[in-house]
């Protein structure tokens, strides 16, 4: 070993003495130096190596030395070990040393399950990202009256023919391609019924709102109802975060509404009148990341801006999970696993997200964690509290004794899953506290997806809650007004007294 350090070292003197000489010299370039650098650093890690292998070879062969010694206690039960083991050097081929056999054997087992192991984690942790794909301009557009368009969706019968009109203002990361996710068009067509979706303000191809609020949403909902010809009453259907737009349709405009279908709706989680129960009931479900969401929507809002980005505003797709770091049970996990429910849900984000603007998912967040302008108290129906003074007394003798209420008189049906950790049971027990009135449907091992979406069971008996019997869209011939005219009244009266008389 000496004399080969000798030998390396002479060979490096050498060598830099040349370099010394030949310096600036036109025959060294960089790439030289470089192959040169290169042989020496093989050189020394070759010796570097035989320098290893005298050393293993010393600590082995010598009889007294600590290896040795400490491994020919493993002797006796190794060769025990391998006693039992050697009926296997019977199947191996009768020319070869059973232990380069065994050796080679050994070897390629191990780069095998090594091999193996690299593509499955690489599989599972790398999968193939999918960007979002860009869609030609298809939805019809109504003008409101402040000048933007509002983008929306017609499923079910004809203005004319439907016997019940349902509006659903989406969620969050949603679009007018959303509604009943898997509604059939022959349910709808069984019940009569007319449904209509709509982008909200600077989602899909609706045009943002300068300064929205759930008031402007409202009277947004307002004024699409009007355009689109539905002159009577209408039902609105809100899920989830939309479910804060189906509030405030209650709280600004309960004129033109039937009723409220509301599955697992969205209610502020700072709200005040909330228990220290059910505030816990609702947080402790959530994941620290999306508690952290809430924190940044409530105090740091453009701070989301940044989160967006990286996600679902990235130019590529992602598991909805990841994206609003929910927590979900099995069965919903299942659900998003689907492959049908893959394949609209992507393209539901494509049209989300279409302008590519973070402003109209900032205010959604924001809308969900600050002040609404209202209570769902003020939706309670209740008797009005007659005023104090001469006026009150004079109108209240005026209204001959009539009582007059407050809040929402129509129906309010809220359906909830007892496994829903996205919105969870606790939020729905509030509402109900507040709302008495309202109709609870608990849905038992069911989640946040797994009732509202592609079930055509769960969507008959959601229409059949709402509308009875199924009694199919109205025939415009036979299903005419009939209520009397005033004229064909007396004259009924008058040939009923004159068949009286004659009688």
């Amino acid at each position: 070993m000496m004399g080969t350090s000798e030998d390396q070292y002479a060979r490096f003197v050498n060598s830099a003495a040349w370099s010394n000489g030949h310096h600036g010299s036109e025959t060294e370039s960089f790439g030289y130096q470089v192959r040169e650098f290169v042989k020496g650093a093989m050189e020394m890690s070759v010796e570097f190596a035989k320098g290893c292998r005298d050393i293993v070879r010393q600590s082995l062969e010598k009889e007294d030395s600590f290896m040795r010694k400490n491994l020919g206690k493993l002797k006796g039960p190794c060769e025990k070990v391998c006693g039992k083991l050697r009926f296997f050097n019977e199947y191996l081929p009768e020319d070869k040393d059973p232990l380069h056999a065994w050796s080679v054997i050994c070897f390629v087992l191990v780069l095998a399950f090594a091999v193996l192991s690299v593509n499955t984690e690489g599989e599972n942790s790398i999968p193939l990202e999918k960007k979002l794909s860009i869609h030609p301009l298809s939805a019809d557009r109504i003008l409101l009256p402040d000048g933007r368009y509002i983008a929306y969706r017609e499923e079910g019968v004809a203005a004319d023919r439907a016997r019940y009109s349902i509006i659903v203002p989406h969620n969050f990361l949603s679009s007018r391609l959303a509604g009943i996710p898997g509604l059939k068009a022959s349910l709808l067509e069984e019940f009569g019924i007319r449904l209509l979706t709509y982008d909200l303000p600077g989602f899909g191809e609706s045009d943002p709102h300068p300064s929205r609020n759930l008031e402007s949403s409202a009277l947004d909902m307002f004024f699409f109802a009007s355009s689109v010809g539905v002159n009577d009453k209408f039902w609105v259907l809100g899920y989830s975060s939309g479910g804060l737009h189906a509030w405030a349709a209650l709280k600004y405009i309960p004129d033109r509404l039937a009723g409220a279908a509301m599955f697992a709706p969205m209610v502020n989680p700072y709200d005040s009148m909330m228990t220290k129960g059910e505030m816990y009931g609702i947080w402790e479900k959530w994941t620290r990341k999306r508690k952290f969401m809430y924190f940044l929507a409530r105090r740091f809002p453009r701070s989301l801006v940044y989160f967006y980005r990286r996600t679902f505003l990235s130019g590529k797709h992602g598991k909805i999970d990841k994206w609003l770091s929910l927590s979900l049970g099995k069965r919903d996990r299942a659900l998003i696993e689907d492959p049908i429910y893959e394949e609209f849900w992507q393209r539901d984000v494509e049209e989300s997200v279409r302008q590519g603007n973070a402003k109209p998912f900032l205010e959604e967040a924001v809308l969900q964690v600050s002040n609404w302008g209202f209570r769902l108290a003020d939706l309670k129906l209740q008797k009005k509290q007659q005023g104090k003074g001469i006026v009150s007394l004079l109108k209240s003798f005026l209204s001959r004794g009539q009582d007059e209420y407050t809040g929402f008189l129509g129906p309010i049906h809220i359906w909830q899953g007892m496994d829903d950790r996205v919105v969870p049971p606790s939020m729905t027990d509030f509402v109900h506290r507040v709302l008495p009135g309202a109709a609870m449907h608990k849905l038992p091992y069911e989640g946040h997806f797994t009732y509202f979406y592609f079930c055509d069971e769960c969507h008959r008996q959601i229409f059949t809650t709402l509308f009875g019997t199924p009694q199919g869209p109205l025939n415009i011939a036979l299903e005419v007004d009939q209520s009397p005219v005033e004229g064909d009244g007396e004259e009924q009266e008058e040939g009923t007294f004159c068949n009286a008389t004659l009688n």
